[in-house]
């Protein structure tokens, strides 16, 4: 309702508060305003797939927008110098086939004397090529025997287990499958286009069918995997929607991918680099609480809070210790900073880049020296934003968004700065930011998971298959080998631990030694 002049106080002072408040408020809206201009108009990298009111009435941290990775600067400030691109320019992998192609003049005759000439020497130069993918049929013959002397059995060998018994593909193709659309975000849609340009007509059902087939297989491989990631002291989760068909209603409802992650690389520590995929029908504290039911230790996560109602939850009793992200945080800054250019916003975001400098010199360091060096320089530079952000918040309209960036900092202060005290910790969760990108990516292009069925299959894999490119491994010939060992029975259920990325990965580089 518009204000009348009648309506407005007499009392500067009273006046002034007025004015102080609707200075606020209109700060935190034009900061509203251009997160959605971000949103509908931004870069495709800033901006969201989807715009929904309960993002925009969601708390600060969680405001979608564009996520800034930890070490970038202030809008206005000089780039750091950029690193050198790691390219195999000039030393192609060694262990890739070498085929020959060899170039000869047009005539090996002298032009002057017309004798032949003879060769003194050559040069050489290499290209990474490739052989386009083929398919082929694969068919197998078993031969009968029977004895022409006496009427004994018929000997046969026995029929080879096959994933789809009855079926038309083999293990290799399932698995090429299967790494295309949950490792590389290749659709079935799109997979059944590419196999009808090579004569192959199988319709989009028929590929889920062979996917599901493939997840029920390997179900206790990822049951295992996720079990093993619980039981290290160190984890950290994220979550992202995920819109599932609703038979009946004629659209999708929103359900939801858990990433659980672990990888203790950065300090030496035991902790594979790994991510395991949860698929669930909601995002609440109850489905959180069943998926960490085991899991003890610390729970580095973003500000959402259905994981501080767990980590509060009587039944936990203390299990599970939050270890808050710093770049979320520093997210809101950014944000300020962007719709305000704020002075202190800006400050506050040199601040935390002086920190990540300090993580990048001790970044694969063991645990003790990288917490020595945090308690030495930057438990001082911590102790001073929190002295800067509580000096500052006084002055502020509570209706501003650079209180609200505050407010959200110090609420969850002994979470932010749990790194401090353990070198095992990360300041941030980047590393389950960067393994649930997958799963955005691959529901960009695919739009839905299909039913639930499809978000339990997509979940398996998923987690198999990424976890075994952040061990270095090539997807594909991982599941390939998994599943020829579990359908053919080579490897027993209580030898599933061998199947594990890491153990699978160790094991073939102990062969390669054997034989060096």
């Amino acid at each position: 309702m518009a204000l009348r002049p009648e309506d407005l106080p007499s009392d500067p002072a009273a006046l002034a508060e007025m004015v102080l408040a609707f200075e606020g408020e209109n700060d935190d809206l034009r900061a509203e305003i251009a997160t959605l201009k971000s949103l509908i108009f931004g870069a495709r990298s800033e901006r969201s797939a989807i715009v929904c009111a309960e993002q925009i009435a969601f708390d600060l941290e969680r405001t979608a927008g564009s996520q800034l990775p930890a070490n970038d600067d202030k809008p206005d400030a000089p780039r750091p110098e950029r690193r050198k691109a790691k390219r195999n320019i000039g030393a192609l992998p060694a262990h890739l086939p070498r085929v020959e192609r060899v170039i000869e003049p047009a005539s090996t005759l002298c032009p002057c004397c017309t004798g032949q000439m003879h060769r003194i020497g050559e040069e050489s130069s290499e290209a990474l090529d490739r052989v386009p993918a083929w398919l082929r049929v694969l068919r197998t013959i078993r031969p009968k025997y029977a004895c022409r002397s006496c009427e004994g059995p018929i000997v046969q060998a026995p029929a080879p287990a096959r994933l789809v018994e009855g079926g038309m593909a083999t293990t290799a193709l399932i698995a090429h499958i299967a790494a295309a659309k949950y490792a590389w975000q290749s659709t079935l849609y799109r997979q059944t286009q590419i196999l009808a340009g090579q004569g192959v007509v199988v319709d989009r059902q028929t590929l889920a069918r062979w996917m599901g087939s493939a997840a029920w297989l390997v179900r206790g491989l990822y049951d295992l995997q996720l079990k093993t990631m619980h039981g290290f002291e160190r984890l950290f989760c994220d979550e992202t929607p995920m819109p599932v068909l609703d038979p009946g209603r004629g659209r999708t409802r929103i359900c939801q991918f858990w990433a659980h992650a672990t990888d203790d690389r950065a300090w030496k520590g035991p902790a594979p680099p790994a991510v395991a995929y949860v698929f669930a029908g909601g995002r609440g504290k109850k489905e959180i609480v069943a998926q960490l039911a085991g899991f003890e230790g610390v729970l580095q996560v973003d500000g959402y809070a259905a994981y501080a109602s767990l980590a509060g939850d009587a039944k936990m009793s203390g299990q599970i210790q939050l270890a808050y992200c710093l770049v979320h945080a520093r997210r809101n800054f950014v944000r300020v900073h962007k719709t305000t250019n704020s002075p202190f916003a800006a400050e506050v975001i040199e601040r935390i880049a002086a920190v990540y400098a300090i993580e990048e010199r001790i970044r694969g360091l063991d645990a003790g020296e990288r917490r020595a060096t945090r308690q030495a320089e930057t438990k001082p530079r911590m102790e001073a934003l929190r002295a800067r952000l509580i000096a500052v918040k006084d002055g502020i309209s509570r209706r501003s968004t650079l209180i609200k960036a505050i407010d959200c900092m110090l609420e969850r202060w002994q979470g932010l700065t749990a790194f401090l005290d353990d070198g095992r910790l990360e300041p941030d969760t980047n590393t389950v930011e960067r393994s649930i990108r997958p799963i955005a990516i691959g529901k960009k292009n695919s739009l839905f998971s299909g039913d639930e069925g499809g978000g339990e299959t997509w979940a398996i894999l998923a987690s198999l298959l990424n976890t075994a490119k952040l061990n270095g491994l090539d997807p594909e010939a991982y599941l390939v080998d998994v599943l020829d060992r579990m359908v053919s029975g080579a490897t027993k259920t209580n030898q599933l631990h061998e199947l594990l990325a890491w153990n699978w990965k160790a094991a073939r580089e102990a062969e390669k030694r054997a034989v060096a």
